[in-house]
């Protein structure tokens, strides 16, 4: 049986600002599958990939960890981003038991070549704008993250 949404419910009407930040949320995930695509990866893997390109070697079990994932899926991830020849399993430095996935230096060059662009023309958006202007913007976008954050669980944090 289909409901009928309360009459009482006032629409939101929100500034053309804040339906922007929402519409740069809604193209980054766009951006991030077209990234993922480009290396012929899912999410969880291209999530594990940046990992390692920002964190640098990284064991399989910290690797789930940041993911949210088991270590068994982990196993999975490192699996298919090897068989990609987007990592390679390394001994540990320090652990004579242990392993490191290690981003390789051809798959890091790959994501970059598709990352630096945008991000350098994303950053260049701000050359239009005068000093005081730049720190408004970046005011603002500060203060829309302090709004994000405190919405989120400390325990999420």
């Amino acid at each position: 049986m289909p409901t009928t949404p309360p009459t009482d419910v006032v629409p939101l009407r929100v500034r053309r600002a804040t339906e922007l930040v929402r519409e740069v949320y809604e193209v980054s995930q766009d951006f991030e599958s077209h990234v993922g695509r480009q290396l012929a990866v899912n999410r969880t893997d291209l999530s594990a990939m940046e990992h390692l390109i920002q964190s640098g070697p990284l064991s399989p079990t910290e690797l789930a960890r940041r993911l949210e994932i088991s270590t068994a899926a982990a196993t999975t991830v490192v699996d298919r981003l090897t068989a990609l020849g987007h990592t390679t399993r390394m001994h540990h430095p320090t652990d004579r038991r242990g392993v490191i996935v290690v981003p390789s230096t051809s798959s890091t060059a790959r994501a970059m070549a598709i990352l630096m662009p945008m991000i350098r023309s994303v950053d260049g958006v701000l050359d239009d704008f005068d000093e005081h202007d730049q720190s408004i913007i970046t005011s603002y976008l500060e203060r829309v993250l302090e709004v994000y954050r405190a919405q989120i669980p400390s325990e999420a944090n």
